[in-house]
């Protein structure tokens, strides 16, 4: 009798104390979800059952780089005609790989027993290689380093597959300009650049840059070698290590502008001021970095406007901290070195958030030097996703002078201007 009231009061046991559940539990099976299709025997066969498959399948093709390819569909025969044309507008349209890499994808159907076997053909106009080279980015600082190692390197191309991207060819031409003026060692040439985003819109793009250049490779190397000459021997002829502080800052300017001075119409690079007789500001500006960054000085080059058209100059660490240097303007006035207030005061207004405060903005005064928007107005942008701030280029002007339509390179034609006094800009200028 014992024995049988001893199962009972188990199980009893265990209804009160909550393990019921251990009895009575419900399983549910998970399985991985695959995006990919599934291919049946070889790689080049594949299986789709829905739309969203046969869109799979073709990315798969396209990804893969192959000319052509089977799907076998199972989908009610009267929607496999509507499916595959809206499945390759998307592939070829609205997909960033299909955008950019394919030319056309063409079709053919053929019913069997219980699926459509579709023969799938694709040709490209991207080659495997430019394909495989594309890389991806999300942020300014991330865009930007990419443009720096293809201008360094003197790339004829870059395509950048970019997360979250809604800016325009513009916002890529400045990031461009900041790549190239951070590097002024081997700026020697910024190139012509055409820039085409795939698609048109969507949350993922690749943003493809062609760069022409105005100089043969061959060229372009022997002049950063040229430049790093001509500066190591300016460094020690002009004893530049010799000087500290606030003067040996004075002396690189003094030096930069003996070289030739500032030409509104010049070229715009270090290789320009330094040994071509002179630049534009941008060139100064480099020019100045490039020194400094060889006496180990902590300097950067300021981009931004002034009175709307294109401007450069430096940000350097003085005395009293880190100051503004135009080289535009005369060494002999007073103030040489400006603060945020006073650089906005001659007309500059640049993006605070890419550059060091300079100096303490006057008491009741609010931020200075914002940057522009295309209609030459300041404001505070939101950053971008990824914490970078938004740059807003400044509007392209209809050419001449420099301005923002300006693309640093070569002197304007016609020779060089006259050697201009710095302080005393060109009518227009």
């Amino acid at each position: 009798m014992r024995a049988r009231i001893l199962p009972v009061c188990l199980a009893a046991s265990l209804l009160l104390s909550g393990c019921a559940s251990l009895l009575n539990r419900q399983y549910v099976e998970v399985t991985a979800h695959n995006a990919a299709p599934m291919a049946e025997g070889d790689l080049s066969t594949l299986r789709a059952e829905s739309y969203q498959e046969l869109v799979n399948a073709l990315l798969y093709l396209v990804t893969s780089g192959a000319e052509e390819g089977t799907i076998r569909l199972y989908l009610k025969s009267e929607d496999v005609a509507q499916n595959l044309e809206d499945a390759c507008l998307e592939v070829d349209q609205e997909d960033p790989l299909g955008a950019y890499a394919v030319d056309n994808i063409r079709y053919s159907v053929s019913p069997l027993v219980t699926y459509q076997e579709v023969k799938v053909e694709i040709t490209y106009r991207r080659s495997r290689e430019q394909v495989a080279s594309i890389t991806s980015a999300t942020g300014a600082t991330a865009i930007r380093n990419a443009l720096e190692k293809a201008l360094q390197e003197f790339s004829g191309e870059l395509a950048i597959r970019i997360s979250y991207f809604d800016r325009d060819e513009a916002y890529i031409r400045w990031l461009c300009r900041e790549a190239f003026c951070a590097n002024p060692e081997t700026s020697v040439d910024m190139p012509e650049l055409t820039v085409s985003i795939y698609p048109d819109s969507g949350r993922q793009r690749i943003v493809e840059v062609l760069l022409a250049y105005h100089q043969e490779r061959e060229e372009l190397e022997s002049r950063v070698e040229r430049l790093g000459n001509r500066a190591r021997d300016l460094e020690e002829n002009r004893r530049l290590a010799e000087y500290a502080g606030d003067e040996q800052l004075l002396e690189i300017a003094r030096t930069v502008l003996a070289q030739g001075g500032w030409k509104p119409q010049g070229g715009s690079t270090a290789y320009h001021a330094l040994m071509e007789r002179g630049a534009d500001s941008q060139g100064l500006a480099l020019a100045v970095a490039l020194l400094c960054q060889d006496l180990e000085l902590p300097c950067q080059v300021a981009i931004g406007t002034q009175n709307g058209e294109l401007h450069c100059w430096n940000v350097v660490q003085t005395e009293s901290g880190w100051m503004h240097l135009d080289l535009t303007r005369s060494l002999d006035q007073e103030t040489i070195f400006l603060s945020d207030a006073q650089m906005t005061e001659t007309g500059c207004v640049w993006n605070t958030d890419t550059l060091p405060r300079c100096g303490m903005p006057a008491e009741g005064e609010g931020e200075t030097g914002t940057e522009p928007d295309e209609t030459g107005q300041t404001g505070t942008e939101e950053p971008e996703a990824g914490g970078e701030p938004a740059i807003q280029p400044p509007g392209e002007p209809e050419g001449g002078g420099e301005t923002a339509a300006q693309v640093p390179g070569e002197a304007a034609e016609g020779g060089e201007p006259p050697a201009q006094t710095p302080g005393a800009p060109a009518e227009g200028a």
